[in-house]
């Protein structure tokens, strides 16, 4: 029995990538059982179809079916009958098309959770269109306040729009369709957009806009690294250390650390951040980091050094933490946020398309001729990975 807070949720994951199978992750570690559809497996598998090492596609299992086949879409049917959730990453019009789209799913099974992750969303004149997280961030405001001054506006992964404003959101807004579910006893639609979550997430920054205490320059406020106490610094050995010294009297202490006069470091005087900036940097440029950690870590300077995927987990807060785990052979993410009585847990290792399709039908209702059926003719197939 999967351990967590969702634990007797059951969700239906239609094949896609990015900030859908982020959320079913997600749930998964909280204690969902996910099934995930995916195509039927294409051999030989692309070195960056290792799936077995995608840990966004861990904690669930999948079936293989054939969507473009009237048997393989009724499978999917079934399958979301008995279930509380769907989601669907496809594009606005294609899960209709293939026969599974929201008004099918949901007259047979009037509680379900029909969740639909795009980048544009559903409706709008971009809706059908191709997009990736750059573009979505770009559209949306953020990008244009990223980066240095005098260079292009400089892409964050692609954390902000398939994660943070895609699967996160994405999570959340199930959650809440299946707390309000609790009451009403039905289930409904959700529209969510990569763009209007990147937009909710910068709802910060369009409020300092609206005080008039943050400008359109990039590297000329205080949070896009125009501050001097609020950027990242290299240090004498070719690393670099972060400081946040926002708070007056994190601010204080920070020049206090490093003996330097309050009165010759106004803390407010924009016109002379440029200069105290350089000075700041060449200050950072006389230690390695780690003697800046020696100095700075564990104070109120709001001080972090910059850590690579390599290092953060040997960090002794996020090892003390536990932040980063060893689970299935593979270092990676513990399950988030913290429960203090239904905790989370990493259920399985990723999952392979059509690993489980034999147990999964099983498991959901079909007979033993049902089973047999659909996978003599190809409309479930299992992966030759399968146990």
């Amino acid at each position: 029995m999967n351990a967590g807070p969702l634990q007797g949720i059951r969700v239906v994951e239609l094949g896609g990538i990015g900030p859908g199978p982020f959320a079913a992750m997600l749930m998964a570690d909280l204690g969902a059982e996910v099934v995930r559809i995916d195509r039927p497996p294409r051999e030989p598998l692309g070195e960056h179809q290792q799936h077995e090492r995608d840990l966004l596609l861990r904690g669930r299992r999948s079936i293989a079916l054939d969507l473009k086949s009237a048997d393989g879409v009724e499978v999917a049917l079934r399958l979301t009958d008995r279930a509380d959730v769907l989601l669907d990453p496809f594009r606005p019009g294609v899960a209709e098309r293939l026969g599974i789209g929201p008004e099918t799913a949901t007259s047979r099974n009037p509680g379900l959770v029909y969740a639909r992750m795009t980048g544009w969303g559903q409706t709008g004149p971009l809706a059908s269109v191709a997009g990736h997280d750059l573009n979505y961030v770009a559209l949306a405001g953020p990008l244009a306040a990223m980066g240095r001054r005098g260079s292009p506006p400089a892409p964050a992964l692609n954390l902000i729009g398939d994660f943070g404003g895609g699967g996160m959101l994405l999570a959340f807004g199930v959650t809440a369709a299946l707390v309000e579910r609790n009451r009403s006893g039905r289930g409904q639609v959700i529209d969510v957009a990569m763009t209007d979550g990147v937009a909710a997430l910068s709802a910060s920054i369009v409020g300092f806009t609206n005080m008039g205490v943050w400008g359109p320059e990039r590297e000329s406020n205080f949070l896009d690294g125009g501050a001097p106490y609020y950027d990242s610094y290299e240090t004498s050995d070719g690393r670099h250390v972060t400081i946040g010294s926002i708070e007056p009297q994190f601010y204080a202490l920070l020049l206090d650390k490093l003996g330097l006069d309050a009165a010759e470091w106004p803390q407010d005087d924009r016109r002379r951040w440029p200069e105290l900036h350089a000075r700041l940097a060449e200050i950072f440029r006389g230690r390695t980091r780690d003697e800046w950690c020696e100095l700075l870590e564990g104070t109120d300077v709001c001080f972090a050094p910059v850590l690579g995927f390599d290092e953060a987990p040997k960090h002794p807060h996020l090892a003390a933490r536990g932040t980063y785990v060893e689970e299935h052979g593979m270092l990676q993410p513990a399950p988030v946020p913290r429960f203090s009585r239904t905790p989370g847990a990493i259920q399985t290792p990723p999952c392979s398309p059509g690993q489980h399709t034999r147990e999964v039908l099983a498991d959901w209702g079909f007979t033993s001729e049902e089973q047999a059926a659909a996978i003599a003719s190809g409309v479930a197939v299992v992966s030759t990975t399968a146990g």
